[in-house]
């Protein structure tokens, strides 16, 4: 079904943000903003404490000096960052089973910050200017729901959306956002998985080679939910994915996939938090990435805090890139930060290289010619991420739009020496 637009849909006040602590041992609370106020000035150590707000003016102008925009283009990212942004509805197409829905809501939807609140300036403008909130919600039936919401009208000027997924109690489905065409967007979703619910979220982003994507992701898993979350950045010019997952009540359990592809000139950042805050949590983190052509520059950055409350948790996080010609960069970071012993375990890890030497000897002693080798390698790779989806259809899509970007390539990807023979 193809959606309408509706009238514009006013603004409301934004309710005042909470208080962000008294003082601390005789120093000011942390705080991402009001960095003009001498006690204030005290860095941001950890995830957990950096400060949220639906309050644009809360955040200062964005420097490039921040550890979460130290890497970001800027430049390119700017209208996204100094608001004016046009929130209103959009039009989208949306598949869904009967057991879902697919509606506007108004932008003062009671759903609305149950989630989580921006913890940056871009999700902060993005949040301010919404107009409207697209609210998708999965219902319990005994059915395994479907949804894709395919949207590619976003244009070129300076845009925000806001969404908001709900899986109802003991629901069981997978969300899809397929982004496509020319955007400049700045979005946050909102993923709220009730007790017992089993969901799979999936964001796409196979834009245009123009398009200027930052999303922020907050989710909320309720006891003895399941989120399995799902980032896939292949096509645009720059994409910024942050998705961050509360696990705040027992039983809570998470799987955070990101599959990635960067060409020449690309930039795909995504920065990654899982917040183990209740007893018996279990979180999975495993990104993904392969870089071909010059100024092609990933970015990944994965956070886990296991909290006090955070008993029985069993965390892991990594994150690997392929590097398949010189004139890439993959920046990677991992932290962990536990705040109790008593867990059943908790890593991370972080790789970035050049294909395997014995992988392709194996190939070519079979037979296989080293271009097509490398194809396989790199297929392997990534589709190990692909095939978690659980959506052979758009499995079998994303396959095929890797051995694009892979038959696109395929000048550089052959090595060196063959080159120049």
């Amino acid at each position: 079904m193809s959606s309408t637009t509706p009238p514009h849909i006013d603004q409301p006040i934004e309710p005042a943000a909470p208080a962000q602590g008294a003082e601390q041992h005789g120093a000011g609370a942390h705080s991402d903003g009001g960095w003009d106020a001498p006690d204030k000035k005290i860095p941001v150590q950890t995830r957990s404490e950096r400060f949220q707000s639906g309050d644009l003016e809360a955040f200062p102008t964005v420097t490039g000096r921040e550890v979460n925009w130290k890497f970001a283009p800027l430049a390119k990212l700017q209208p996204l960052l100094d608001g004016g942004l046009d929130g209103s509805a959009y039009r989208f197409l949306a598949r869904q089973s009967d057991g879902a829905d697919v509606e506007w809501g108004r932008s003062d939807d009671p759903r609305v910050g149950t989630a989580g609140l921006p913890e940056d300036r871009a999700a902060a403008a993005a949040w301010t200017a919404r107009d409207a909130v697209l609210a998708v919600t999965v219902k319990a039936t005994e059915a395994h729901e479907f949804i894709t919401i395919t949207r590619s009208d976003f244009g070129t000027q300076p845009r925000a959306a806001h969404t908001v997924i709900t899986a109802e109690p003991h629901a069981q489905g997978i969300v899809v956002l397929d982004n496509r065409g020319s955007a400049l967007l700045s979005e946050n979703i909102e993923i709220v998985v009730q007790d017992g619910a089993r969901l799979t979220v999936v964001s796409l982003q196979d834009w245009d080679d123009d398009a200027v994507h930052v999303s922020t992701h907050f989710a909320e898993v309720g006891r003895d939910a399941f989120l399995k979350h799902v980032v896939v950045s292949l096509g645009g010019d720059v994409i910024r994915v942050n998705p961050s997952t509360h696990l705040g009540a027992q039983g809570a359990d998470t799987e955070m996939y990101g599959v990635c592809f960067a060409d020449a000139g690309q930039y795909i950042e995504q920065q990654v938090y899982v917040n183990h805050d209740a007893p018996n949590t279990r979180g999975r983190v495993n990104y993904k990435g392969a870089l071909q052509g010059k100024g092609a520059h990933t970015v990944w950055i994965g956070d886990v805090l296991i909290g006090r409350a955070g008993d029985g948790t069993d965390s892991y996080e990594q994150n690997r890139n392929l590097v398949l010609t010189d004139g890439t960069r993959a920046d990677s970071i991992p932290n962990l930060e536990i705040e109790t012993g008593n867990i059943e375990g908790a890593g991370h890890a972080s790789a970035t290289g050049r294909f395997d030497d014995e992988q392709l000897f194996y190939l070519q002693a079979r037979g296989i010619p080293e271009e097509e080798a490398r194809r396989l390698v790199v297929l392997g790779f990534l589709v190990e991420v692909i095939q978690k989806i659980g959506a052979p259809e758009l499995e079998e899509r994303l396959i095929a739009a890797v051995e694009q970007e892979l038959a696109e390539g395929r000048s550089v990807i052959v090595a060196p020496a063959e080159a120049d023979a």
